[in-house]
């Protein structure tokens, strides 16, 4: 089990201080957020604040919980986590989903709404994704996106490509398969019998040819409980197949909270 904790307030040198104790407290990722207008909520260009954590640390993995795709043109999203990917040496992760439509950066600018095309999108810049990073020419022909070839350089330094991690819900086969396609799934639900039948699921149906590579099951908790109480939740989802836990206080996570958890340390077994 691996451990990380969401940095979802504070200014840019804050953010990035917080990942620096972070790493000094032992968690194993630190985490921010995508997004552009949230009401009154402060929010800072996550690739922006992604780069400045990558270059004053240099243990801990770095991620965006999560990256909506749909509304981010795909060879732009790739130059982005390219570059997040080579500050860090290679400690980039790509956590996706089809995000928040409270956030005005969707309807109210003229971004797609409804789900299906929203996951199309997703589809196809993943598969873009996968193949600029290639450093190889690359063309691409989908129902939204088509271009031709062109050869993107340089390449991340993590092969065969950064980790994807989609959304995926048990019960939605649809987002079990993407997913299967990739290197993880962010789970929606910290239930344990779903996680147990992600668990099996990927085992199962995961294709022979990536079965060599790893492949992470990613839940988030809260940081509310105290660390006994989260180190006993983290036993039963190690238990049931998760490889991550993600901290989080997304309703009253304040700077001064956000701090004293990460000082407290990951609540490992």
């Amino acid at each position: 089990m691996r451990y990380g904790i969401i940095v979802n307030t504070g200014n840019p040198h804050e953010l990035v201080e917080m990942a620096t104790e972070a790493e000094a407290a032992g968690w194993d990722g630190v985490f921010y957020f995508d997004g552009v207008s949230l009401g009154s909520f402060e929010l800072y260009d996550p690739w922006v604040v992604l780069g400045a954590m990558a270059v004053r640390t240099e243990r801990v993995t770095l991620g965006l919980i999560l990256t909506p795709p749909s509304r981010r043109r795909p060879w732009k999203l790739a130059r982005e986590t390219m570059t997040v990917d080579r500050l860090s040496a290679g400690r980039l992760v790509l956590p996706v989903g089809l995000g928040a439509l409270d956030d005005q950066a969707f309807g109210n600018v003229g971004e797609a709404t409804d789900a299906r095309t929203r996951a199309e999108l997703m589809d196809e810049t993943l598969a873009i994704l996968d193949g600029l990073w290639s450093g190889e020419k690359f063309g691409f022909t989908g129902k939204h996106y088509r271009f031709k070839p062109m050869i993107f350089r340089p390449t991340p330094v993590q092969r065969p490509r950064i980790p994807i991690w989609p959304v995926a819900v048990w019960g939605k086969e649809r987002t079990m398969r993407r997913a299967l396609r990739w290197d993880g799934i962010l789970a929606q639900s910290d239930d344990l019998d779903d996680l147990r039948s992600m668990a099996d699921y990927v085992r199962r149906e995961r294709p022979a040819e990536l079965s060599d590579r790893s492949f992470d099951i990613v839940v988030q908790g809260s940081t509310t409980k105290g660390r006994e109480s989260d180190q006993d939740a983290v036993a039963r989802l190690a238990d049931a197949g998760a490889t991550w836990w993600i901290g989080a206080d997304w309703e009253r996570g304040t700077l001064r909270s956000i701090r004293a958890r990460i000082a407290a340390g990951p609540p490992r077994i």
